[in-house]
């Protein structure tokens, strides 16, 4: 039987990648790396509650990774953050970006590269369960719709 590993132990394993100091990366590289994991987070959620149509998997989940919800999280979970975690988010909102979002403002595509800095964070140092706990209490405090009837 196979040792417990998470999906960043496999991957690095069977991909033989290399370890990388965590401080060395960018606030844009976390954020690359944090854009999807969370994505897939919540591909998985969605997908979890029962077959859809395609076109109707891609509404519900583009209407919770865009940029004003994540955006709306991090303003949720700022004072559940620690120093570390609220560090690092501050790295990646103020963070030089060359592109932005088609549809968000500035404010908000700065404040969502910060949160997908910090889930990328949370993700290469191994720490899933606390980023699963960030997005679930983001959910709960927003009010944000992600479970329920194939409609919503």
């Amino acid at each position: 039987m196979e040792e417990s590993l998470s999906l960043l132990e496999k991957i690095k394993r069977d991909f033989e990648v290399k370890e990388v100091d965590i401080n060395t990366y960018s606030p844009l590289t976390l954020a690359f790396i944090g854009d999807s994991i969370y994505d897939l987070v919540i591909r998985t959620v969605i997908v979890e509650q029962g077959n859809r149509q395609p076109q109707s998997l891609h509404k519900k989940k583009s209407s919770i990774v865009k940029a004003q919800t994540q955006a709306l999280f991090i303003e949720a979970l700022t004072d559940e953050l620690d120093e570390k975690e609220a560090d690092i988010y501050r790295r990646g909102r103020n963070a030089k970006s060359y592109t932005s979002a088609k549809n968000a403002s500035i404010g908000d595509y700065r404040k969502a590269t910060g949160f997908e800095a910090l889930m990328g964070y949370l993700y290469l140092t191994g720490k899933e369960d606390r980023m699963l706990s960030l997005i679930k209490r983001a959910i709960e405090l927003t009010g944000t719709k992600i479970y329920g009837n194939k409609d919503q």
